[in-house]
């Protein structure tokens, strides 16, 4: 008898259901009209890094700018000009992402300073291709 209670109690333990149900929260979906676009990830702004003589060229867009070991600080000034502009003519964020793609040859220091002044700039969400 003993046996039968405990084949019983596993039984009802096997096949009970613990999950709560899946309809318990209320919610109301938005009407579908032609109006409402699906909002999507925006694609990323891509800022190729490749190396030149005596500097690097980055090229944002259709935008470039040559950085150069005389003048690095108003280079980088006249990147930031550039970046405005092509986010302007873009209609781009500053929450948007940014993907760097810099080729091997290229300096780091180049690469560390153009990354802090998209930081700089209020682009946080930034991350790098790798090329090969």
């Amino acid at each position: 008898m003993i046996d039968m209670i405990f084949l019983l109690l596993i039984f009802f333990l096997v096949t009970a259901d613990f999950r709560p149900q899946e309809d318990f929260l209320p919610f109301q979906l938005p009407p579908a009209s032609a109006a409402t676009l699906p909002v999507g990830q925006v694609e990323p702004l891509a800022v190729y890094i490749a190396d030149s003589p005596g500097g690097c060229q980055v090229r944002i867009g259709d935008k470039a700018v040559e950085i150069r070991d005389q003048s690095v600080e108003e280079d980088l000034a006249v990147l930031i000009e550039k970046l405005r502009d092509v986010m302007n003519s873009q209609r781009r964020t500053t929450s948007d992402a940014v993907e760097i793609v810099c080729m091997p040859e290229v300096k780091w220091d180049y690469l560390a300073k153009i990354y802090n002044v998209l930081y700089g700039f209020g682009m946080t969400d930034i991350t790098f291709r790798m090329t090969e």
